[in-house]
């Protein structure tokens, strides 16, 4: 026996130290709107939330006629029918990929179809929709039964009809009446009454809170630049005053939905002294100078990296708040109703961007830190290593726990390539924690095909591809067995390596 204990020692010592930590999670990522619409039996009026911003935009194609050569108007009944068929893609992700864990949004506009201005404590909880309510129950109640860990986004971009009208105020910002995150005040108010109300109807059933998904992909696709690759309601082109007040508008949201959350979420599942581990989910790329040894493209790809990365950052984590992106807080002293709230940062990675720089701001009325020349900045690029730097950035600069909370690739025109991207970002974190990074999750983007927005069901993100039949038929692409075989192993083996090499 003794013999045998020491030739244990020797070969764990032989192996080194695991590849994750022992409660990493490994999961996958979907939001309401995109992977609820398109139930095989359910009516439209019970699959498709009607009630959004997001579903008054794709469903308006005539009065959005100008958005037509960006927007798709996709009919949601070719979505993956998620709200009717979650127990089986959560069936799918536990029995087939071995995951414990999935990352989903609730969307506040099923909770609260209607305006929620002025009322309270019994008038609030009875303007709940009472089957939206019972129907995320369920979807908890199965991840449970699954032991599957619920990852929750409070606001993945949509927002209620009632507190924003997206197409009136695309027609005319000025006029239109339920402004958004232009209401700052209203739209505060109110979106702390919904997450105060769902983290005490659901904090019984989940630990691991997120409050908003990618707000610059709100604020630039919004009101600065909407394009073929994101459009945002209210979809409007330099709007550069009302972007800049959205964006403090989001970051002050941020710390009034966590305090609400805190307040209301008393139930510690996991038993680690923590009722709710509330964060924010945020995109990061790294920034390139198109030549590395020119002056202006090195200062347009550091302005760049401030303006998308670290600005809103700088904001949720510190309190310092960049109203101006000017380059310096608007105040000396951080911002203490700001400070402290970020339990973890979600972090959401897709690409690196190579930037060419100009003599001089190209919107200096938007920041003068934007030398980068606008029509030349490529995106999109194949880089998983990116993923390692971001990783190794944010928590060495946040001093925060880290989650991967999205990243993928689309595999419309070779599906092999959701594979290959995942395979190399995984290794890329197992990297960064070797290095030091404290990385506690990993969430593929997407568990199905689902509505990319403007897309549509154009682009495939999906490890399971979804068919346009009447069942929603789902069917393994190749990353299915290869994100199985990295759970099972909890390390990337080696013939996947063999197969999707890391550069």
């Amino acid at each position: 026996m003794r013999c045998f204990a020491v030739l244990a020692a020797l070969v764990l010592s032989s192996c080194g130290q695991r590849a994750f930590p022992e409660k990493f999670l490994y999961g996958a990522s979907i939001a309401g709107f995109q992977a609820d619409p398109g139930c095989p039996t359910k009516s439209p009026a019970e699959c498709e939330d009607t009630n959004s911003d997001w579903y008054q935009f794709v469903t308006s194609e005539s009065a959005l006629s100008d958005l037509k050569p960006v927007m798709n108007f996709e009919p949601l009944a070719h979505g993956p029918g998620f709200w009717e068929l979650y127990e089986q893609d959560f069936d799918r992700a536990k029995n087939e990929l071995g995951l414990n864990a999935v990352r989903l949004s609730i969307e506040w506009s099923r909770i609260f179809p209607t305006a929620t201005d002025g009322l309270e404590g019994a008038q609030l909880a009875a303007a709940a929709d009472a089957t939206a309510v019972a129907a995320y129950h369920a979807q908890f109640q199965a991840m449970k039964a699954r032991g599957l860990t619920p990852l929750v986004t409070l606001n993945h971009y949509t927002l209620p009809v009632w507190i924003h009208d997206g197409v009136a105020c695309h027609q005319d910002l000025s006029s239109c009446t339920n402004r958004g995150w232009l209401d700052r005040a209203r739209l505060h108010s109110e979106i702390v009454k919904y997450s105060a109300f769902v983290a005490k109807e659901f904090g019984g059933e989940v630990d691991l809170w997120a409050t908003l998904n990618e707000p610059f992909a709100v604020v630039l696709p919004g009101y600065l630049l909407p394009s073929a690759d994101r459009v945002n309601p209210p979809g409007l082109s330099l709007r550069i005053p009302e972007a800049k007040q959205v964006m403090v508008a989001m970051i002050e949201a941020h710390a009034k939905m966590y305090d609400a959350v805190k307040a209301n979420d008393t139930a510690d599942l996991d038993g680690d002294g923590t009722a709710a581990s509330i964060g924010l989910v945020y995109p990061l790329a790294p920034a390139k100078p198109k030549d590395p040894n020119s002056r202006a493209d090195q200062r347009a790809a550091e302005n760049i990296f401030y303006l998308y990365n670290t600005v809103f950052l700088d904001g949720v984590v510190k309190g310092l708040v960049d109203g101006d992106l000017d380059g310096k807080p608007d105040t000396a002293e951080p911002r203490p109703e700001l400070v402290g709230r970020m339990d973890y940062l979600g972090l959401n990675y897709y690409t690196r961007v190579t930037v060419k720089g100009l003599g001089s701001a190209a919107f200096p009325t938007l920041s003068p830190l934007t030398t980068f020349d606008p029509t030349d900045i490529s995106p999109w690029e194949d880089y998983p290593q990116g993923l390692y730097e971001m990783e190794k950035y944010a928590f060495e600069h946040y001093g925060l726990p880290v989650y991967v909370t999205e990243t993928g690739t689309d595999g419309a025109a070779n599906a092999d390539n959701i594979a290959r991207w995942m395979v190399r970002c995984v290794e890329w974190t197992k990297r960064a924690i070797k290095d030091g990074a404290d990385v506690r999750g990993f969430f593929v983007w997407s568990l199905t095909d689902n509505y990319e927005w403007n897309h549509g069901m154009g682009m495939k993100f999906g490890l399971y591809e979804v068919a346009n039949d009447a069942a929603k038929t789902r069917t393994p692409r190749s990353a299915v067995q290869a994100y199985a075989d990295i759970v099972k192993a909890k390390d990337v083996p080696a013939a996947l390596l063999s197969k999707y090499p890391v550069e």
